[in-house]
């Protein structure tokens, strides 16, 4: 399935009110299990939009910053 910039509304504007449930523009009707399952989804779709553009897709990095002794 190819994603569309809609279909990328629709999860933030989800993420934003806090549905689980989504439509997307093609009439299909999804119900996530919770909030970090909307954002995976997101991450997926932005994901495959970047790749469909021919952009790499976006990595996430981890810092663990310590203040020292």
């Amino acid at each position: 399935m190819a994603f569309t910039q809609d279909d990328l509304t629709a999860i933030n504007d989800a993420i934003a009110t806090g549905e689980l449930e989504v439509q997307f523009a093609d009439g299909k009707r999804v119900r996530y299990r919770s909030i970090n399952e909307l954002m995976r989804a997101k991450q997926h779709i932005e994901n495959s939009i970047s790749t469909a553009a021919g952009k790499a897709p976006r990595r996430g990095v981890r810092l663990n910053v310590n203040k020292g002794v």
